[in-house]
């Protein structure tokens, strides 16, 4: 659960060549305001989309560990509805009660949602907000052209000091405001790069997307948290 509660950025698309170094550039003492106008052209295209299912692999290189790729697909409805589907995990949100399935423990833990949407899963939404709450610095460091696209680069530094992330670097197409990829450089020197292989804008969803009935897993144990 801690591997999503702080890594799950997941928006990523095509792969884009960013070098294989973790160098930490010049922190901006201010947002760039050229990079928070494309920032603001992204968000208006997510906010106009009401529900999305992305299908996306998670590549992590750990020190001292096998790089480890995981794949699955996430879907969003609103702001509040959730569902990610892993090869290890299942977790889902109707907006008021959260389901996580672990699939090895054969155990469904069920909480209330966080009311403040501190839930640990930063969307494409959550992270064009938090954007705005001043959670990061950011600035557009590069330009390059990728498969007949340029795609501007804009990289995060977060301002909390205590963050276990010392940037994150996002890459949006120029021509259709799409985030194109996503990498995140911890402190401890791991890297993780995020990748969709699918986006689909405006798929419907039953509301039982978004729960887990225990009913549907045989054998699993119920951990009910709830308050």
């Amino acid at each position: 659960m801690r591997f999503m509660k702080n890594l799950l950025f997941f928006f990523v698309s095509i792969a884009v060549s960013l070098g294989a170094n973790a160098q930490t550039t010049a922190a901006p003492e201010k947002p760039d305001p050229e990079a928070k106008k494309v920032l603001d052209r992204v968000r208006k295209k997510y906010e106009g989309y009401k529900t999305l299912e992305a299908a996306f692999s998670i590549t992590s290189e750990v020190p001292g560990q096998a790089k480890d790729v995981q794949k699955g697909t996430v879907a969003q409805a609103g702001d509040k509805k959730f569902r990610l589907d892993m090869d290890q995990q299942i977790i889902a949100s109707d907006g008021k009660t959260t389901w996580v399935y672990l699939k090895g423990n054969k155990e469904i833990q069920i909480t209330d949602t966080d009311p403040n949407g501190e839930s640990g899963f930063l969307t494409p939404r959550d992270l064009l907000k938090r954007y705005q709450k001043g959670d990061f610095l950011y600035a557009i460091t590069d330009k390059v052209s990728e498969k007949n696209r340029v795609l501007t680069q804009i990289e995060f530094k977060p301002t909390d000091k205590k963050s276990e992330y010392s940037k994150l670097r996002i890459s949006v197409d120029e021509k259709t405001s799409a985030i194109e990829s996503i990498r995140a450089f911890a402190k401890d020197g791991s890297r993780y790069h995020f990748e969709i292989t699918r986006l689909t804008p405006g798929k419907k969803f039953p509301d039982t997307h978004f729960q887990l009935d225990a009913k549907n897993y045989p054998g699993v144990h119920v951990e009910d948290l709830r308050m």
